[in-house]
């Protein structure tokens, strides 16, 4: 990876000057939840418990997205306020943070691991872990890119938290680029246009200079900037190569196709075009985050919630290879031996849940996995009445497709309980199941036990893990905030 480059320039200064101004963002302390009202998300209805005679079978898709932290983080610590419930999705929460993983099977772009333990919020319940990491690739080996650059330039963009932020974000990612990528820019407000034919990645200042000349005004026609932006890439496509477009926005599209079925229809029938989708969310007030989700759910694609300076340091820099997908339609199947399991709750993936058929079904669309990028999954079982140590506890099944591929290839993992307590199991199973425990917390969960704050905090501290960027010793200081606002 290239040398991380500080953001020490006086454009970046000014930017956060901006962004600390109350009166430009309204983010003074008291801000209220009528200032929210605007921002749509989906409804999630928390996963109940399943017994397993009735259903031993799991099916669900990955979710790579990391969105719902940082949005979760912008209203804990900006906005001084609670996050509504349709705003927290758990997996995104525990997704968001760099695990690190073993990487040990080269002959598959995933790498599987998985552990059981006693379940920290209920004493009677076991906690499993499943974790997925994502093959990396060496500098020197990352494929040409051709990128696209679809950006909202319209009338809601214009605050300083939205398409400015979104400029710098952008201009960021330029200085990764190598002569070998490439780079062209479609803008949309109330129609869609092409500001930057495809041009060469050593051509920075251009690059640069075309994105900031970029200003706002008008509706939204997102439907159209996501038609064009999808035919450039096509104009431009390198075979064996990394295309994908990033997409800049809040998601308030008002001009033609505007509601979340017909979006989700558009990007369907471009999924299959060899193209990945980044979706950058931005902003408040108007924030359709229940349609930009869905656009990269189904659109082969990851979703990312830009609300600082920092943030955009970790999705356009820290995190610079997980635009580089290693594996695509990534689904899991965990089998639970109802001999040793009584019943199960998976925790989080609630709009990501697939039928057990389609596990097996080619044509059936589910998550990607970049490089390097982990992925875990947290299921609360309830043990068999006469269940014992060192049996199979359940299977896990596989299935990913390569890149470029349109058939899957399956990999299975088989995990038993070693009748480890919770203080005994790894620093990876305590962080994640301090973030779900937070996570339950936050939403007054049913399921969240005998659970505190407090306990949240003690299984993270207790965890050691890298920590390079402080974004685990961050989540302390989102405990302790969501501890006091309740």
């Amino acid at each position: 990876m290239k040398s991380i480059k500080l953001l020490l320039g006086l454009t970046f200064a000014m930017l956060l000057s901006a962004c600390e101004d109350d009166a430009a963002f309204g983010l003074a302390s008291g801000v209220t939840d009528g200032f929210m009202q605007g921002d749509t998300y989906n409804e999630i209805e928390e996963n109940p418990f399943v017994q397993v005679v009735e259903e031993p079978i799991s099916t669900f898709s990955i979710d790579a997205d990391g969105a719902s932290y940082a949005n979760v983080r912008r209203f804990l610590l900006q906005d001084n306020q609670l996050p509504p419930k349709q705003a927290v999705r758990t997996e995104e929460l525990i997704n968001y943070f760099n695990l690190d993983y073993d990487y040990v099977d080269a002959g598959h772009p995933i790498a599987l691991n998985g552990e059981i333990s006693d379940c920290p919020w209920n004493s009677a319940n076991k906690l499993i872990r499943i974790g997925i990491k994502g093959k990396p690739i060496p500098e020197d080996e990352m494929p040409a890119s051709n990128f696209v650059f679809l950006i909202d330039v319209s009338g809601s963009m214009s605050s300083p938290d939205k398409l400015e932020l979104l400029k710098s974000g952008f201009k960021l990612f330029v200085d990764e680029l190598t002569a070998a990528d490439r780079v062209a820019i479609v803008t949309y407000a109330g129609s869609a246009g092409l500001v930057l034919p495809s041009t060469s990645g050593d051509e920075k200042t251009i690059i640069k200079n075309a994105i900031d000349a970029l200003g706002s005004g008008g509706g939204t026609a997102g439907a159209q900037g996501i038609i064009t932006a999808y035919d450039i890439a096509q104009q431009n496509y390198i075979q064996g190569g990394n295309n994908r477009i990033i997409i800049g926005t809040d998601g308030d599209f008002n001009i033609g196709i505007s509601n979340q079925e017909e979006l989700i229809s558009l990007i369907e029938e471009k999924r299959d075009l060899g193209i990945f989708l980044t979706v950058l969310g931005v902003g408040r007030g108007n924030l359709n985050d229940a349609a930009l989700e869905q656009i990269a759910n189904n659109g082969n694609g990851t979703y990312e919630y830009i609300d600082n300076i920092e943030q955009l340091q970790k999705v356009f820099i820290y995190d610079y290879s997980k635009f580089y997908t290693v594996a695509k339609d990534v689904k899991v199947q965990v089998e639970f031996m109802n001999d040793q399991v009584e019943a199960y709750r998976l925790i989080g993936y609630e709009n990501r849940l697939l039928n057990t058929d389609d596990f097996d079904d080619d044509e059936e669309d589910a998550g990607e996995i970049g490089a390097t990028q982990n992925i875990t999954a947290l299921y609360e079982i309830i043990p068999a009445e006469n269940s014992s140590q060192n049996e199979l506890t359940f299977k896990i099944n596989f299935r990913y497709k390569q890149p470029d591929s349109s058939s899957s290839t399956e990999i299975n993992l088989g995990v038993s309980d070693e009748g480890n307590s919770f203080e005994q199991a790894s620093d990876f199973m305590k962080f994640t199941a301090g973030v779900a425990s937070f996570s339950m917390l936050m939403t007054d969960s049913q399921y969240k036990g005998n659970s505190s704050y407090d306990q949240v905090k003690s299984w993270i501290q207790s965890a050691t893990l890298t920590d390079t960027h402080n974004f685990k010793a961050e989540f302390v200081q989102l405990v302790e905030k969501a501890k006091a606002l309740q």
